[in-house]
């Protein structure tokens, strides 16, 4: 083991994430203003974790003065989040605000920016309005593309003097492989056809939004947050290497190559004209997308990908899905996370940084989530109530490291933000495995306390100085 010490940069990012949907809860909420989130919930709350969903979550629209100044005394230099487009209109088609919901926006980044806090804003994380999932199947239809740019234009229009960095989604591949690919989520539909639509319309809709924030000469920039899985194959065999680069053509350059080269990657139109897969695009769109890159990239990263060449013929019953060209391949000895069943590897970072720097001209980026959910937290707690999360600190800092080092090799990254500011509530799990800096007790109303994590944290901002322990002996 070795003692290393590494040099915060000034005006590097220091911060942490959440959403609207994992944390506002329901409360003022109106009539027809589901989520495709509260959609899922309602009709099959029985998958998620002891029942806990959105409808309260960690009721931050009621407690948010509250949470900024935590954010303060955890020594946050900038906090992420979501509007909830499905709230923030009372009428999707005509873009009639709820002025309730938008005040209370006026009112958190009021306070943020009066705390000292930058707010990043995100237009959509998941929070798809219901009836447009209902009414033309979300993303599928072009029509909600003109609605969601009706919304970034009302949202601009209200905002963009006060906020200066915006997202137009957090994970735009997400929703659609969960529900189309992988059939894991509500309303459970293998359909690799609108897989590649929603992926398409998220694209073209990021492309029309930064059109639009530059036509209207707003000051600021806008990015998209993704989450490309670092993927690796299991050996240097050809076969082996084939299945993770056509993973990575499925998974991370289907938005990462749009969003910053202005294309999609020849062989993976190549191969959904192979397999049949039928989506509606122009040339009028591709030339939207071709002239409006984004400004800047998040990038969300907890684990590795590891892949192997398929062992068994694809069943021809089955319709066509990535994983035709790939097996999930189980690292022997791999170093775990045993409450969330990932790897921990944080190398990820420096390795997406290295692909960034040379594949993606070097894009300013920044380390957008990154996190340690752990289950049953409470066995953690000392005699004065505090939960000694130590398994945080070290991953925070291994991870944040990894950006630090890559930086210093010429990498653009900006910053760190933790996932997440307080415990939240995730698709599914709900609260099973505990995120935050702060604890949220379910059991008392909700009450606030600050880990450990949270104080050192603070104190990695005040110094400007990460240390850990790396173990690099040779034993």
């Amino acid at each position: 083991m070795s003692n290393v010490k590494i040099t915060i940069p000034e005006g590097f990012i220091l911060g942490a994430a959440a959403s609207a949907w994992q944390t506002e809860g329901w409360s003022g909420k109106k009539e027809g203003q589901d989520s495709w989130l509260d959609a899922w919930y309602k009709n099959d709350r029985h998958v998620w974790h002891q029942g806990y969903g959105p409808a309260v979550a960690t009721d931050f629209i009621n407690r948010y003065r509250e949470d900024v100044a935590l954010m303060k005394q955890a020594g946050l230099t900038h906090y992420r989040t979501s509007i909830n487009w499905s709230r923030f209109f009372t009428d999707y088609e005509k873009g009639v605000v709820d002025e309730e919901y938008a005040r209370y926006y006026d009112n958190l980044i009021d306070e943020m920016r009066r705390t000292g806090i930058e707010p990043m804003i995100c237009l959509e994380h998941y929070e798809l309005p219901a009836t447009l999932f209902e009414t033309y199947g979300g993303w599928a239809a072009k029509k909600v593309v003109e609605l969601y740019v009706l919304y970034a234009e009302k949202v601009f229009a209200r905002y963009a003097h006060k906020v200066n960095r915006w997202f137009t989604f957090n994970e735009p591949i997400v929703v659609q492989t969960r529900v189309y690919l992988d059939a894991l989520r509500w309303p459970y539909e293998q359909n690799t056809h609108k897989w590649m639509q929603w992926n398409h319309h998220k694209n073209l809709a990021t492309a029309k939004v930064v059109k639009l924030f530059r036509e209207k000469g707003y000051s600021g920039s806008v990015g998209c947050i993704l989450n490309p899985e670092v993927t690796y194959p299991r050996s240097t065999a050809a076969h082996d290497r084939q299945a993770a680069q056509i993973y990575d053509l499925f998974y991370n350059r289907v938005f990462l190559d749009p969003l910053v080269h202005g294309e999609y990657p020849p062989q993976l139109i190549e191969l959904l004209e192979k397999h049949g897969i039928q989506w509606d695009y122009t040339e009028q769109e591709l030339a939207i997308i071709r002239e409006n890159t984004v400004d800047e990239l998040g990038i969300n990263l907890y684990y590795p990908h590891r892949v192997k060449a398929p062992s068994r013929a694809w069943n021809p019953e089955t319709p066509f899905h990535p994983a035709y060209y790939y097996e999930p391949f189980e690292l022997p000895g791999r170093r775990m996370n045993k409450s969330r069943g990932w790897e921990i590897y944080p190398r990820i970072i420096y390795d997406i940084a290295m692909r960034i720097k040379t594949e993606y001209r070097n894009i300013p980026w920044f380390v957008a989530e990154s996190g340690m959910g752990t289950e049953n937290e409470a066995q953690f707690r000392n005699a004065d109530g505090v939960i000694e999360d130590d398994y945080r600190i070290a991953f925070i800092s291994e991870h944040l490291y990894q950006a630090l080092r890559a930086r210093e090799e010429g990498a653009n990254c900006q910053g760190y933000m933790l996932w997440a500011f307080t415990d939240n509530v995730s698709p599914m799990n709900a609260f099973k495995n505990r995120y935050g800096l702060i604890e949220i007790n379910l059991q008392n109303n909700r009450e606030r306390r600050a880990k450990k994590s949270a104080h050192w944290y603070r104190a990695l901002g005040e110094t400007r100085t990460l240390q850990l322990r790396v173990d690099d002996e040779w034993k």
